[in-house]
Parts: structure tokens; C-alpha cells; sequence
């Protein structure tokens, strides 16, 4: 992979590297780890060297907002998320972005700390800066998308118990930082065991940085430094080469969404067995039964939702919300119970400023999670929403019971 020594700027002859050259354009891709300072020395190097008009980093915009201003999660719209259906997006970034305080505490190196160096010196030397990673929001997306229900589950539990816990992280998630990608290492083992999930946060984003950074060349860049993580060295630099597909249609098409059949297939399943299962009950056995069943659905419901949401610590008001509105929301495709109980918490509890501004702090220990305004509201959602969930399935069985 590495050229010869005196191609390469002071500072990076050591380090992985490649040099693409194609369409006039000299490329010349820096591998690094995330947890090294001696990656962040190669970065400094090569911008001392003044040879680059161009410095392209594996950021997307909401990771480099992240990682250079401090405030970016101060600016958050929490009921925006919610009414949008982000949460679970935004509750995934908080749990990596809680992963990598634990490195930074444990390693006393800022994972990433390459790339915002590459970042902010760029811009303080005046040079063009290029954004060159897709997404994460879309690659979580696809990535989940491409799992089937059990693999679902698992990435969820994996998630929950890996990026929430205090404990130290594992020698072997430090290993795969120092090959050089962020969310491989975040997914564990589960990543390397899975076709889709490697996919669509290694396989997918070489082709996408290869495009964007042709792109990069296209608008006028003519010395690029790239610098990328060392995981993803080799295939970024084989689709640089040889791809020729044109960038702006393969980057469409690496940021396309998995598509759903646009029809709530459960959610219309639900609610025939449960109106049917009603009716029947009624027909058989007039109101008496008839409301027996509807009762009993009810107070099943109502009580999951309200366990879910008395866990996350939620407020009076929102317990209240998530009692009332579980019956129903099962029922309905676009609502989830722990949308109503989250939207109430938010309202009676108000998340400060000074909320806002620990939440990166708060989030990287698991009682944070409920001390911190913001992060309780997120809780909130899912607690509720997995006691409906559970309560749902106790109440279709119990009216199967009584039916049968």
C-alpha cells in the first residue's frame, strides 16, 4: 500500500498510507487509528507540510459539528425529534458518542482526535475542507435495515449493554480502533459476524468516500489529503482507482433508505384480532363479556405503559399519559404510548440549558441517563414504548385464553 518514502510528506512515511492519482488529481489517503496519538502527529505533518489544497475527513456534518463545537447537543429541538420519530437515532448517538468518553477516560486519548485535527487545521490554515463520510444517521438506518428480526434484536441488546455500561471497554474493541473505524468497533464482534451490518458501515462507506472524494477533485482540488480510518484504507483506494460509475448517482444510491411496504401489516393484524376477538365477545356473551375483554385489555395495556414509564423515572402527568394512551396506540401505525408519556415529560419537566449542555457528560454513565432531563425524556420513550410492547403480547394472549 505505501508509496515510495520520497513521495510522501515528513511525518507519514511510517504511518499507512496510499497515493491514488487519477483525472488530475493526486490523492493521497493517510491511514489512521482513532486512539493514536501518533495519527494525530501524522495529520499535523502533513498540513505543516503545505502541500494540500484540499484536507478530506471521514466526518459527515453531525459528527463534525460534534466533535468541534461543544454546543452542538444545546441546540437540539427535543420535541422536534420526537414528533419526527428521531429518538432512536438520536438515543444511538448518545450511547457512541457515551463509548467513546469511556475510551477517552481509559486511553486518555479523544477517539477521533486525528480527524478534528485534520478539521480545525484545515480551517485555521485557510485550506478547503471536505466532509467525505456519509451520514450516520443513514448508515444506522441501512445497517439495521439489512438485519432481519433476530439480528435486529440483537444489535438493540448489544447496543443497550455495550455502550450504556460503565465498565471498562474490552481490549479487543481498542484493537479494532487502532485498525481504524469508529462504528465497527462500537458494534463489537456482531459487526465482523455480519454480512449486512459489515456492509453497511465498512463496504458501503469506502464506495461513498471514493465518490465524494472524486467529487472533491471534480470542484477544483488538486492535492487532497484524505484522512481516513486504517480500516478503511485498502478498499477506499481499490474504488478510487477503478470505479467509474458517476459519483453523484452511486452517492444516491449508497443514501438510499430501506423501503417498507408503506403498509402497517401488524399494526392492521392487530387491530382485526383485537376488534374481531371484541365483537366475538359481545356476540357470545353479550356486554358482559363483550366488556370483559375490552377491560381487561385496557387495564393490561394501560399498566405495561405505565411500569415502562414509572421506570424511567417519569413524572406523575407522564405515567398518567402512558397509562391512557397505551390501549390505544397499538392500534394506530404512526403513535407510539411512549411518544405521548415522552411529549408530557418533556412539558412538565422542562429540560434546562445547563441539561443540554451536560448531556454528553451525563450520558457516559448509565444513572446519568435519568439524572439528565434530555436523556430521562429519551428513556422515557423507549421504557414506555417496551412495557406497552410486552403488554401487548400479555393482553393478546389473555384474550386468546378467554376466546379459546
Amino acid at each position: 500500500m505505501n508509496a515510495a518514502a520520497d513521495t510522501v510528506p515528513d511525518g507519514l512515511q511510517d504511518q499507512p498510507h496510499a497515493i491514488v492519482e487519477r483525472d488530475g488529481v493526486r490523492y493521497t489517503l493517510l491511514g489512521t487509528a482513532h486512539v493514536s496519538q501518533a495519527s494525530v502527529d501524522a495529520v499535523e505533518a502533513a498540513l505543516a507540510s503545505g502541500r494540500y489544497d484540499t484536507i478530506a475527513v471521514e466526518l459527515d456534518a453531525q459528527r463534525h459539528r460534534a466533535l468541534t463545537d461543544p454546543d452542538a447537543l444545546s441546540k437540539l429541538d427535543l420535541f422536534q425529534i420526537l414528533r419526527e420519530g428521531k429518538t432512536g437515532l438520536v438515543a444511538a448517538n448518545l450511547a457512541l458518542a457515551a463509548y467513546q468518553r469511556r475510551l477517552a477516560e481509559q486511553l486518555k486519548v479523544e477517539p477521533g482526535a486525528e480527524l478534528k485535527a485534520a478539521a480545525v487545521g484545515a480551517q485555521a490554515r485557510g485550506l478547503r475542507l471536505a466532509l467525505v463520510d456519509r451520514d450516520v444517521g443513514i448508515t444506522l438506518r441501512r445497517a439495521f435495515g439489512g438485519l432481519g428480526l433476530w439480528g435486529r434484536s440483537k444489535l438493540i441488546a448489544g447496543l443497550g449493554a455495550s455502550l450504556m455500561a460503565d465498565e471498562s471497554v474490552e481490549e479487543d474493541e481498542i484493537e479494532r480502533l487502532k485498525k481504524g473505524d469508529f462504528l465497527e468497533a462500537s458494534f463489537g464482534e456482531f459487526a465482523a459476524g455480519s454480512p449486512p451490518l459489515y456492509r453497511a458501515i465498512i463496504a458501503e462507506r469506502d464506495q461513498f468516500m471514493a465518490n465524494r472524494l472524486r467529487q472533491v477533485g471534480a470542484d477544483g482540488g488538486r492535492e487532497v489529503l484524505a484522512v481516513v480510518g486504517a480500516g478503511h484504507l485498502k478498499g477506499l483506494a481499490e474504488h478510487l482507482r477503478g470505479n467509474h460509475d458517476e459519483p453523484a448517482r452511486a452517492i444516491d444510491a449508497l443514501n438510499e433508505l430501506p423501503r417498507s411496504s408503506g403498509i402497517p401489516w401488524f399494526t392492521i393484524f392487530l387491530a382485526v384480532f383485537l376488534l374481531g376477538g371484541f365483537a366475538w365477545g359481545f356476540w357470545q356473551g353479550g356486554a358482559e363479556l363483550g366488556g370483559e375483554l375490552v377491560l381487561q385489555w385496557a387495564l393490561i395495556t394501560a399498566a405495561g405503559g405505565a411500569l415502562g414509564c414509572l421506570a424511567a423515572g417519569g413524572h406523575p402527568l407522564s405515567i398518567l399519559a402512558a397509562a391512557v394512551s397505551s390501549p390505544l396506540t397499538p392500534l394506530h401505525p404512526a403513535l407510539a404510548s411512549g411518544t405521548v408519556s415522552a411529549l408530557v415529560e418533556a412539558w412538565v419537566r422542562k429540560p434546562t440549558y445547563a441539561d443540554f449542555l451536560r448531556l454528553r457528560d451525563d450520558t457516559g454513565h448509565i444513572s446519568g441517563w435519568w439524572k439528565n432531563r434530555v436523556a430521562r425524556v429519551l428513556v422515557n420513550f423507549f421504557l414506555t414504548s417496551a412495557g406497552t410492547a410486552i403488554a401487548v403480547w400479555i393482553g393478546g394472549a389473555n384474550l386468546i385464553g378467554k376466546l379459546a
